[in-house]
Formats: C-alpha cells, sequence, structure tokens
C-alpha cells in the first residue's frame, strides 16, 4: 500500500479564506470579528492574530468569522470548535469553515449537536494554491443562546 503521509500536509496554516467563500456568508452574517486571522488574511478590521491568541479572548456579543488552523500545532482544530460551541452562551455566533470530519467524536459530539452544519461542493482555492484542498470542507454555525 502507498503511502500518503505529507502529501497532502503543510508548514502553512494561514492560507487566506477564498474571498467568494466569505463573501456569501458575511451579507448573510455581518461578520464583526475574525477570530484566527493575520494582519495580511483577515477578513473584517476587528481580528486576532497568533499573538493575540482568539482561543483566550471574549468573543461576547461578537459575531464570528474563523478559518482556524487545520494542523495539531499548540491548538487543535477541536479547540477552536470547543471555543466556538462555549462562545454561544457569552452571546457570540460563529461560523467555521472547519475539514468535514465527519468519522470524529468531536465532530458528531460538537459540531453536529450544537452546530448547523453546511458541506461546501468542490474543492476550493485557498490564497495563492494551485490546487484545491484535498478533503471536504464545511461550515459549521454555532448561533448565539441570546438573542
Amino acid at each position: 500500500m502507498a503511502s500518503f503521509k505529507g502529501k497532502f500536509e503543510s508548514a502553512k496554516q494561514d492560507w487566506e479564506t477564498p474571498i467568494e467563500l466569505f463573501d456569501e456568508l458575511n451579507k448573510e452574517f455581518n461578520f464583526t470579528l475574525d477570530a484566527a486571522a493575520s494582519g495580511t488574511n483577515k477578513k473584517v478590521n476587528k481580528y486576532f492574530d497568533q499573538a493575540s491568541n482568539g482561543l483566550v479572548q471574549n468573543w461576547s456579543s461578537e459575531v464570528v468569522w474563523l478559518n482556524p488552523p487545520y494542523g495539531d500545532g499548540k491548538h487543535k482544530l477541536v479547540d477552536w470548535v470547543k471555543k466556538a460551541v462555549a462562545e454561544k452562551e457569552n452571546g457570540a455566533t460563529t461560523v467555521m469553515l472547519i475539514p468535514a470530519r465527519t468519522n470524529t467524536n468531536w465532530f458528531h459530539d460538537l459540531c453536529l449537536k450544537h452546530g448547523e452544519v453546511r458541506f461546501i461542493r468542490g474543492r476550493p482555492k485557498f490564497g495563492g494554491a494551485s490546487h484545491g484542498l484535498p478533503q471536504p470542507l464545511c461550515f459549521v454555525i454555532f448561533r448565539s443562546n441570546k438573542h
């Protein structure tokens, strides 16, 4: 059996969201915060970068866009999902762009139980990439529990 380890991996963790994916959702949600961005790939004026660490910040009452790092660095993808679920209680609505890891416990226990999942058709190309991501993607929407 051929080994695919490393074939689709990347050290780069700050791939810019394709603008056409963001714009459609921004029309619907009117985002006020980008919780995992940089000065060069932020989608709204208010953002948390790696130094300010969106995982330890307060998102209350914000409408959050979140395209978190997908890798297994210091903070894992599941940490961002847990944060989005927790921030629902503080009045935040969060829209996440994440891999559709439907075979994981956290996807079932957090995304399906607490969020609305919208699957993405095709393989969008992220900023500067020559090919689309080889894994299925989805948006998960965690709506504020406060209205």
